[in-house]
This record gives structure tokens, sequence and C-alpha cells, in this order.
């Protein structure tokens, strides 16, 4: 059995225009100690096909599924009570923007010791010598004197460390990582990655990364998904994606890596999504 099972998710925000769709049928699994990426440009989907499973999406969205299931659990069915008992403990996420995550007004300790006394029900000298733990294990020096300090006190990396720390406290069988390194310089996206890994590997959890940067893939993805405007364009595991990728998008976004520059010209997914596909692939 799949630790989080998706068939057929569909996801619609009501505007003054009428209904948009925002994710369009888009199917996945994830089984256990398995690194899962999702990949695509942004607004493709990636990011609120996930908020939709940890039930974190405003009033104006509607979501439906054929089915949806976490650990053999059906999500569609829970209440939003019986939601919140397993977001943040069993399923956790660590989001996009960590200063903006993180609230301004209470300290790094506050933070990471709420999720604590809501899921674990620690008294306080449990979790605050558990919050020195988990500061520790995801790399914060001088962890005790950290506590105190307040998210603007802290760099970005640091930050980033910290809403690490706070979705890994209950040992989640479940880690959804929404573009875990944006905005960090490239060796503090290293070790953050490097930290996700070795994480996912020392807990066994399943882990998903949203992503729009294939390097990421590469690195740590043992499969991987392709949205391109909510819809799943192609899936694989990673070196059949980078060998021989089957849709048009995929080869699209291969194309546009770097590496790939042709003199002073880096082609874009806009010059590549049209071209004939080789033949014997898909579109």
């Amino acid at each position: 059995m799949a630790l989080l099972d998706i068939h057929n998710l569909v996801v619609e925000f009501q505007t003054a225009s009428g209904p948009f769709r925002a994710v369009d049928g888009v199917s996945l699994h994830v089984e256990e100690r398995e690194v899962l990426a999702i990949v695509g440009e942004s607004g493709s989907g990636k990011s609120v096909s996930m908020l939709a499973v940890m039930g974190l999406l405003p009033w104006t969205a509607t979501v439906t599924a054929d089915r949806m299931t976490f650990n053999g659990r059906d999500l569609l069915k829970m209440s939003p009570a019986e939601r919140r008992k397993i977001v943040g403990k069993d399923m956790s996420m660590i989001f996009q923007e960590p200063m903006a995550s993180l609230n301004p007004c209470f300290t790094i300790g506050f933070q990471i010791e709420e999720v604590l006394r809501f899921h674990m029900g620690m008294d306080k000298a449990q979790r605050r010598a558990r919050a020195i733990e988990l500061l520790k294990q995801v790399g914060i020096p001088e962890p005790e004197d950290r506590l105190n300090s307040f998210p603007h006190q802290m760099s970005g990396g640091q930050c980033q460390r910290v809403m690490i720390a706070i979705a890994i406290a209950c040992n989640p069988k479940l880690l959804i990582a929404d573009e875990p390194t944006t905005a960090l310089d490239v060796t503090i996206q290293k070790q953050i990655l490097d930290l996700l890994v070795s994480l996912q590997a020392k807990y066994g959890m399943g882990l998903i990364m949203i992503t729009h940067n294939m390097g990421v893939v590469a690195e740590t993805a043992d499969r991987v998904i392709v949205q391109y405007k909510g819809r799943k364009m192609e899936e694989a595991d990673v070196l059949s994606l980078f060998e021989s990728p089957k849709s048009n998008y995929t080869r699209a976004l291969l194309s546009a890596l770097p590496e790939n520059a042709v003199g002073d010209r880096l082609p874009t997914v806009s010059d590549m999504m049209f071209e004939p596909a080789p033949s014997g692939a898909g579109a």
C-alpha cells in the first residue's frame, strides 16, 4: 500500500469570472522511504496539489478526487478536526518562504515547541529539550541561545533550517518540501538539500520535493512527475526522465538547462514546446 495515493485530483478556485482549474486530473503515489520530485515551471499546480493534500487551501478552493488516501486513511472523508491531528504530525510541509512562514511575533523556540505541545502532549521541560535537539539536528549553532531568537534575527538559511526542524519535530511519515532552497545562495542550497536527504534516510520518511530546478531532481529524487498547466505530463524514474523524456514539455525543460546553451543564447521552454517529438516518443 502506498503511503500517499491520489487519483484524478482536481482543484478549482471560484473567481469573479467563474471557476479556475488550477489542478486538472493529477494522479500520484509515494511509497515509504521514497523521494518523489514534482517539477514544472511556476503556475503548473505543484504547490496547490500538495496544499490540497494538506487541507490548507482557502475556502474559495474546491477539491475533488476519485481517491486520496494517506497511510490507508481516506483524506476526503476526514473532518477538519481529524485532518488537523495528522497535519504537522504524520504529514508535514516545509513551505516555500521561511521568512514569511515563520511568525515574526514569536521566538523560534515557541514556534517549535507549539507543534510538540499540540501533537505530542509534552510538558515544558520535554518540549525545550526536544527543541534543542531538533536545532542541533538541522545544524543551528548554539541552539540553547537560538531558542530565544526571533525570525528577523536569523539568516534566510537559518530560518529554512528552523522550518525543517518544525516539520520533522514529530517524526512524520511524509515530508513535503516546497521549493526548500528558494532565495538561498548556492552553498546553502547544497547544505539544505543534503540535510533533507539525510533526514529522510535517517527516519525512513516519504519525501515529496516540489521544485522547478532539474539539478535538484537529479541529485535527490527516485522518481519524477512533470506538471504543466495543472496537468501531469510525464512520470518516470530519474534516469529514464533525463535519458529519454517522453513529452515535449519535459524535453523543453531539459533543453533550457544552462549547460545546454548554444553560443550565447539559452533555449527557452517556449522555443522547444512545439518542436516535433523524436521518433517513438510520446506527445
